[in-house]
C-alpha cells in the first residue's frame, strides 16, 4: 500500500503546493499501473472531502502540522473513512510514508493523530453554514450565497448532487452501436448521440474524432444556440462548445486570450477534422474593429468561478474566495459589453458559465440590459432539467446531471 500512498501523495502535492490543476497533475505523474485506478479515485476524494478533512486536522490539533504532513493524513482519513481501508494498515502505511519523505520526527504525530482520528468522534460545528460547508465540504461563502439566492432547502440539493457521470459525445457515426459493440455500459441523454458512459476506455475511436468527452451542460449549451453563417466564440479553450458549433454553424471563429490555450483548441480542431473552425489569440475584453458588427452570433462563455462543475473538477473549490468572484463578476460584463458590439443587427449574443451563482449569472445579464438597451432576452428552453430566470436557463446539479450550468440567449433588436 506505501506505493499506492506515494503516488497519492505525489499528485496532492502537485496540487496543494505548486497549484497544479488535479488533471494535470495526474497527467503529470508517475503512477503505479496497478493501483491507478485506486490512486485516482483516492486523489480526487480527497480533494473533493477537502474542508472537511481539513477540519478534522484543525479539531484534532493544537497547531497544524506542515503541508507534507496535512496531505498525508487526509490521505489517510479518507482511505479510513471513505475506502474502507483497515485502519491499523493505513496507520502503518502513513507512518513509513512520513519516514519516507524525511520527515521521521513527525512519524510519531501521524500515528498518534491517526489514531485519536479512529478513537474520537469529531462534531460538525453548530452554525447552519459552517455545518453545510463541512458536512459538503463546500466553501462557506457560496453556501451564504446559494442560500440567499435558492434557499436552505435547494441550496442543500445543490451541494450534495451527485457527481456528473462520463459524458461522451459521438459525430459522424452510430455511437449507441459504437457502445455496444465495445460492450460498454451506457444510458442515453436527451440528446441524439451522446451518452453517459460507465468504464468506457478511450481508445482508438477518440484520435479519429469519431467521438470526444464534454459535460452534459455544455451540450445543453450548445444545443440553445441557433444555426448561422458565422459565429465567434470569444472565450473558446479548449474548444468543445466551438466544435460542437461547427456542426450547425457555417463558420466558427473561436479567440482564446492565453496562447497555450489557444493550442489546445487547434489541437481539438485537428482531432475532429473540423476545418471551418478559425482559431485565434485576443483579449474578449478588448475591442477588434475587425470583428464589428461581423457576426450572425456571438458565444460568451466567460471565465467564472467553476462551483457548478466542482463534482468533476473539485480542485476548483482551493482557491476560490468571495474577493475572486468579485474580480470574475467586472471580467464578466467587461466581456458581454465588448461582445455585444460585434453582433449584427438581429443577431444574438449567447451568455453561459459553469457557475450556480446567481451573481454571475441572471444578475450580470440584467446588469447588461440596463446598460445596453438594444439587447432583449429571447426566452430560452432546453431537454435538460432546469430553472427557469426571467426567460434565461440556470442548470443546477440537482436537476441537470450533477452539473451546474447557465445559459442566456439576447437578440440586437436595433
Amino acid at each position: 500500500m506505501i506505493n499506492y500512498f506515494y503516488d497519492c501523495y505525489c499528485i496532492l502535492n502537485k496540487v496543494y503546493s505548486d497549484k497544479t490543476y488535479l488533471k494535470q497533475a495526474i497527467t503529470n505523474s508517475i503512477i503505479e499501473e496497478k493501483n491507478r485506478a485506486l490512486t485516482i479515485k483516492t486523489v480526487y476524494g480527497v480533494l473533493e472531502r477537502d474542508i472537511e478533512l481539513s477540519y478534522y486536522i484543525k479539531s484534532l490539533t493544537e497547531k497544524s502540522p506542515k503541508l507534507a504532513v496535512r496531505t498525508i493524513l487526509k490521505i489517510s482519513m479518507y482511505a479510513i473513512k471513505y475506502l474502507g481501508k483497515k485502519p491499523y494498515a493505513v496507520t502503518e502505511n502513513a507512518v513509513e510514508l512520513t519516514k519516507k519523505l524525511g520527515k521521521k520526527g513527525a512519524s510519531g504525530f501521524v500515528n498518534a493523530f491517526l489514531r485519536n482520528f479512529l478513537r474520537q468522534e469529531v462534531k460538525f460545528p453548530t452554525d447552519e453554514t459552517e455545518y453545510l460547508s463541512v458536512k459538503y465540504s463546500y466553501p462557506s461563502f457560496a453556501i451564504k450565497r446559494l442560500i440567499n439566492d435558492f434557499g436552505k432547502e435547494r441550496t442543500e440539493k445543490i451541494i450534495s448532487a451527485n457527481a456528473p457521470e462520463t459524458c461522451v459525445v459521438f459525430y459522424d457515426i452510430d455511437g449507441e452501436n459504437y457502445l455496444k459493440e465495445k460492450g460498454v455500459s451506457y444510458q442515453k441523454t436527451p440528446y441524439e448521440n451522446v451518452f453517459f458512459v460507465k468504464n468506457f476506455v478511450r481508445d482508438e475511436g477518440f484520435d479519429k474524432g469519431l467521438y470526444t468527452f464534454q459535460s452534459i451542460g455544455s451540450v445543453a449549451i450548445c444545443e440553445g444556440v441557433e444555426p448561422c453563417e458565422k459565429l465567434l466564440d470569444c472565450c473558446s479553450a479548449p474548444g468543445g462548445k466551438s466544435i460542437r458549433l461547427s456542426y450547425k454553424c457555417k463558420e466558427v471563429v473561436a479567440t482564446e486570450l492565453h496562447e497555450h490555450r489557444v493550442e489546445l483548441i487547434r489541437s481539438y480542431a485537428r482531432r475532429m477534422n473540423r476545418e471551418n473552425v478559425l482559431i485565434y489569440n485576443a483579449d474578449a475584453t478588448e475591442f477588434n474593429v475587425n470583428f464589428n458588427e461581423s457576426f450572425d452570433a456571438v458565444l460568451c462563455d466567460v471565465p467564472c468561478s467553476g462551483l457548478g462543475v466542482v463534482g468533476d473538477n473539485p480542485d476548483i473549490k482551493l482557491n476560490r474566495e468571495e474577493s475572486s468572484i468579485l474580480e470574475l463578476n467586472d471580467t464578466q460584463l467587461k466581456i458581454l459589453n465588448n461582445a455585444c458590439k460585434y453582433v449584427k443587427k438581429g443577431g444574438y449574443l449567447y451568455y453561459s458559465t459553469c457557475s450556480v451563482l446567481k451573481c454571475e449569472n441572471i444578475e450580470i445579464i440584467n446588469k447588461f440590459l440596463k446598460e445596453n438597451h438594444d439587447f432583449i432576452i429571447e426566452p430560452a428552453s432546453s431537454k435538460l432539467g432546469c430553472t427557469e430566470m426571467n426567460g434565461t436557463l440556470a442548470f443546477l446539479p440537482d436537476v441537470s446531471c450533477g452539473v451546474g450550468f447557465y445559459f442566456a440567449k439576447l437578440k440586437r433588436v436595433k
